[in-house]
């Protein structure tokens, strides 16, 4: 019997964190190019949603692990309501491990995304009086992102006592996914809420399509290289550990076919979260790409991809936290 000193707080941490990270990632990436990288002018209101988007998911998940620590309960056991703070102890020591280093930049990340996200509020504009501010935070935003979606592999990877975590490509398979949830995220915020009548029509079956969309189109088509780079880390990770002898090899059987996380891994994430949206994304994205004709689809295959993109991210964060404590740990 295996006893799971991390559970659901911690996986739902990494996963919404890096959800937000990368919608802050993207938005932030959308604005600065602007009209430039082929949004015209829907490049701000595609950055609001991934603005508006990432301190909602930053904050949840952050308060998730700050419960996982133990605060609230301690206090409650104690009577002591100070007890709630003792997290703020993380941000008494400046120092070059990943703890450090990833809490002042989770930090950084909530501030600067709240006041990003303020200057997208209803009523702003893409040519108002916040302009400078907003492209301002933009480039804090970008390095923030990338640095928050690349830390808790890192986090984990730091681990050598956790074979199946002490992997170098950890690091950039949760960095990739969780720009790929952000921009899932983008996805469904636009497919669900934009209902401009100039970008979506319905034909005689009463199915809305978006249509002739470039914005969605360059979303698709990026998060289509995105999944592509993280079949790439999948089988670079798993390589790593088979090519390393003795625990790392030993840990991975847990994914491999018999092993505990088995299905969660190769169902639940890799055709699930993976497989299944790129052969969709592919069936729109290859007409426009090859032939140049218009970009159309549904918005419900649009809102079930993108639900799709953010389970698999879910399920890869919950397989490699579990299957990380399950396996043996070995000294150090």
């Amino acid at each position: 019997m295996f006893e799971l000193n991390w559970g659901l707080p911690v996986i739902g941490y990494l996963f919404l964190a890096g959800a937000g990270a990368g919608a802050l990632t993207v938005s932030s990436s959308v604005l600065l190019r602007g009209g430039g990288g082929g949004f015209g002018g829907a490049h701000f209101k595609v950055a609001r949603y991934g603005a508006l988007a990432a301190p909602v998911l930053l904050i949840i998940g952050t308060a998730l692990i700050v419960l996982e620590l133990g605060t609230f309960k301690a206090a409650v056991a104690h009577g002591d309501w100070a007890l709630l703070f003792r997290w703020l102890n993380l941000f008494k020591v400046i120092n070059l491990s990943p703890m450090s280093i990833g809490s002042w930049a989770l930090l950084a990340a909530i501030l600067a995304s709240v006041a990003y996200a303020y200057t997208f509020l209803p009523g702003n504009k893409a040519d108002d009086r916040m302009k400078s501010l907003r492209r301002g935070l933009a480039w804090i935003g970008v390095p923030l992102g990338i640095i928050v979606g690349i830390y808790t592999g890192v986090l984990l990877g730091a681990m050598p006592s956790r074979p199946l975590w002490n992997s170098p490509v950890l690091a950039a398979l949760f960095l990739v996914s969780a720009i790929s949830t952000g921009l899932a995220t983008i996805l469904l915020i636009k497919a669900v809420f934009d209902r401009d009548k100039k970008r979506t029509s319905e034909n005689t079956a009463g199915t809305h399509f978006i249509k002739e969309d470039r914005s969605t189109y360059l979303l698709t088509a990026s998060d289509l290289l995105l999944i592509g780079l993280e079949l790439v880390a999948v089988f670079l990770f798993i390589m790593f550990a088979q090519l390393t002898i003795g625990a790392p090899a030993e840990a991975m059987k847990v994914l491999f076919p018999g092993g505990e996380m088995a299905t969660l891994f190769w169902f639940g994430f890799v055709v699930v979260g993976l497989l299944l949206p790129v052969a969709v994304e592919l069936r729109y994205v290859l007409p426009t790409l090859l032939n140049h004709q218009p970009y159309s689809i549904p918005v419900a295959i649009e809102v079930l991809v993108s639900s799709l993109i953010l389970i698999g991210g879910f399920v890869l964060r919950y397989v490699i936290v579990i299957a990380g404590q399950i396996t043996y740990p070995i000294g150090l």
